[in-house]
């Protein structure tokens, strides 16, 4: 390996190919990110030189990594383009629309010199090949070869490939150079003429990295990740695919063409993952490692995971693997195509997929690459079972707000355990594992805190919208399956508050008591439902009697024809909230139920909240015990008492508060703190035992 300092001149000066393989990355750099900044240092160089000609002004365009091929022809010399593909294609396309500009201006001698940069003199290329220096063996080759090789002035809307990238990038530049020279007429064009081929000559600066045949590109390519337009986990693993292609002797061209499938723009999207934005086909690349290894692998070791596996843990050719990761790429697209189409009925897999882009996760996506692995063989019985169990453990959890931070590590553990598991006892042995999970941080729970919690729950408050909707289609299509129906279409329909958050006007409650009981339950699971059309506010806020005719006209969702059947004499009230609450609940712990006797328990109860507390949570770690006397601490309310009761509310005056603060709103009828104002005998405010639970749980 030998290293340079070159000019642009020095780099393409002589007569020579440089190559960009097949399996690199496709031109990415843009207007706004690389094109514009490029523009302005070329131009502040040329200005200076205009201004201080003897300063000798130069900017340092970064480093390129070549790689000699051991074939070349008779004349020209041939150098594999290994890194900086993006910035040799760029200055490339700069110098031949710049080269384009002054031949039309009638500056030959100029124009000769910049087409030297781009273009081999014909007596060095043999007969029918191209006089391009670089050539793009990827998908960019038919752009590139045609916008270098129109004729000036170039009219980029009749080109074939006028859509591509590169012909955008070379029409910007040769719009900012046209503008930045002016008339040809003008006094000063000349001056500009001369110093931009000068700085396109010997003004701009590569560090070139210069490789032999045998030598190791990948580890250079690698270190080298870090500039330009950062390089993604799946470019990375490209480039190291074909290496190891190319060191088995195996076609790389036909690999390239017929199974590497990850050059489409369902694999080039950007997808999020919580708060950042990574390309699908890394995201694949993560999940498949996973399942290929059964450990976590954070999102940063992708690549390094996968060179390590290919290398030291596989044993196999890569040309054997390849046609593996065609197929489970294949698989991945249909399921993530399939569950994004808004109707058709989904398969387990499908709607696994769907259910987790609607709850904003990615968690259970090696388990389904795991079991549709080739040659795992399991069953379809058997793989809708474990799907069916790992949603149960993931939404009764989500269901529950509890954390999901540790949830990856425990799907891979999953897969970890059964790797070597026989077919026909895999569904049992993941069941079973998922249900001895007894930390707070990775348990499956059971009935019956799931109905404890989320009867009072406020649901349309506490989940993200696409999460409950989600909740709701679950149970509206284990309704429409008692009937033999399709399942519903997933088009984001409006959820509605039958109950209206705008109540008071035209669902008047008669006492302040009855507002509160209204109030409490306009949030709540059984006071919401789905539309396939949002009424209008005045019919939404209207009395029921006119609200309930326009769900009976309008409505084709089984999970609002319910509630129009369960009223055709009825006012809808609190009562019927409490009844449909308590229906919806049981119908999600059948969508996703637990094995028989399964209860969730944890070894670690004071954990369980982490930050968000309740009083069941202080009760369940000991601290406070039902029947419990709590005290008013409020000088006007010294005398007011009330009592803990053994399912975590606070009960006065013959009511039940599922919080401190709703207790203490009741007794002093406007907001307080309840962790302050309530005390226990001892004298100590709730707040107190409140921090002593969190101070246990850090321990």
């Amino acid at each position: 390996m030998e290293t340079f300092k070159r000019t642009p001149m020095q780099l393409f000066n002589l007569p020579q190919h440089f190559v960009i393989p097949l399996f690199q990355r496709p031109y990415v750099w843009k207007e706004a990110e690389q094109w514009d900044p490029l523009w302005s240092d070329i131009r502040r160089v040329a200005e200076l030189r205009i201004a201080e000609p003897y300063r000798e002004a130069t900017h340092f365009f970064g480093a390129v990594v070549l790689q000699a091929q051991e074939v070349q022809s008779r004349r020209l010399i041939a150098w594999n383009v290994i890194d900086g593909q993006q910035r040799l294609t760029t200055l490339q396309i700069v110098a031949d629309a710049a080269c384009a500009l002054l031949e039309e201006a009638d500056y030959v001698k100029l124009a000769s010199q910049l087409d030297d940069l781009t273009h081999n003199s014909e007596k060095y290329v043999d007969d029918g090949e191209s006089r391009l220096k670089l050539r793009h063996l990827n998908r960019d080759g038919a752009a590139f070869t045609e916008v270098m090789l129109a004729e000036p002035p170039v009219n980029y809307d009749q080109l074939r490939q006028r859509d591509s990238q590169i012909v955008a990038a070379h029409r910007y530049f040769s719009a900012v150079m046209e503008q930045w020279l002016g008339s040809p007429e003008s006094p000063d064009f000349a001056d500009k003429a001369e110093e931009l081929t000068n700085v396109l000559l010997d003004g701009l600066q590569f560090v070139s990295i210069e490789l032999d045949a045998a030598e190791n590109s990948q580890e250079i390519f690698e270190t080298l990740n870090a500039r330009g337009t950062p390089l993604t986990a799946a470019d990375l693993i490209r480039n190291f695919v074909f290496q190891r292609l190319e060191l088995e002797g195996a076609d790389t061209d036909r690999a390239y063409r017929e199974e590497w499938p990850f050059e489409s723009k369902f694999w080039m999207k950007e997808v999020s993952v919580g708060r950042n934005f990574v390309s699908r086909s890394s995201l694949f690349f993560n999940q498949w490692l996973v399942a290929i290894t059964g450990e976590e692998i954070s999102p940063q070791a992708t690549f390094s995971r996968f060179k390590s596996w290919i290398e030291h843990d596989s044993r196999r050719q890569m040309s054997d693997i390849l046609p593996e990761l065609q197929v489970q790429a294949a698989q991945y697209q249909e399921l993530s195509e399939s569950s994004a189409r808004p109707g058709g009925s989904l398969n387990s897999a499908q709607m696994a997929f769907y259910r987790m882009a609607a709850s904003g996760i990615e968690v259970l996506k090696p388990l389904v690459i795991w079991l549709y692995a080739p040659g795992r063989n399991v069953s379809q019985h058997d793989i809708d079972r474990i799907i069916r169990a790992a949603e149960s453990w993931i939404y009764r959890r989500q269901l529950l707000r509890l954390s999901g931070s540790n949830l990856g590590r425990i799907v891979a553990d999953v897969i970890a355990a059964n790797a070597e598991a026989d077919a026909e006892d895999l569904a049992d042995r993941v069941i079973g594992y998922l249900s001895r999970l007894n930390v707070t941080t990775a348990y499956w729970p059971g009935d019956e805190e799931v109905r404890n919690s989320l009867t009072i729950e406020s649901a349309y408050r506490r989940f993200p919208r696409g999460r409950l909707r989600m909740f709701l289609e679950a149970i509206e299509d284990r309704y429409r399956a008692e009937t033999g129906q399709p399942q519903i279409e997933r088009n984001n329909y409006p959820i509605e508050h039958i109950l209206p958050r705008a109540w008071k006007d035209t669902w008047p409650a008669s006492t302040l008591e009855a507002e509160e009981e209204r109030q409490e339950r306009v949030h709540r699971l059984g006071n919401l439902t789905l539309l396939t059309n949002s009424l209008n506010s005045k019919i939404s806020n209207g009395p029921w009697r006119s609200k309930r005719a326009a769900l009976l006209q309008h409505n084709t969702i089984t999970l609002t024809g319910r509630v129009v059947g369960m009223t055709e004499n009825l006012e809808w009230d609190e009562k019927l909230i409490d009844q449909r609450t308590a229906e919806l609940i049981e119908e999600l712990l059948k969508v996703w139920p637990v094995p028989e006797g399964h209860e969730g328990r944890v070894i670690d109860p004071q954990t369980k909240a982490g930050d968000w507390v309740e009083l069941k949570h202080l009760i369940e770690a000991g601290l406070l015990a039902g029947g419990d006397e709590l005290s008013a601490t409020h000088r006007d309310f010294t005398s007011s008492k009330a009592k803990v009761t053994a399912d975590g509310a606070i009960e006065f005056d013959g009511k039940k508060y599922y919080s401190p603060s709703a207790a203490g709103y009741a007794l002093r009828q406007k907001a307080t703190n309840g962790w302050y104002f309530w005390a226990v005998n001892d004298g100590r405010r709730l707040r107190d035992v409140r921090a002593e639970f969190q101070n246990a749980a850090t321990d």
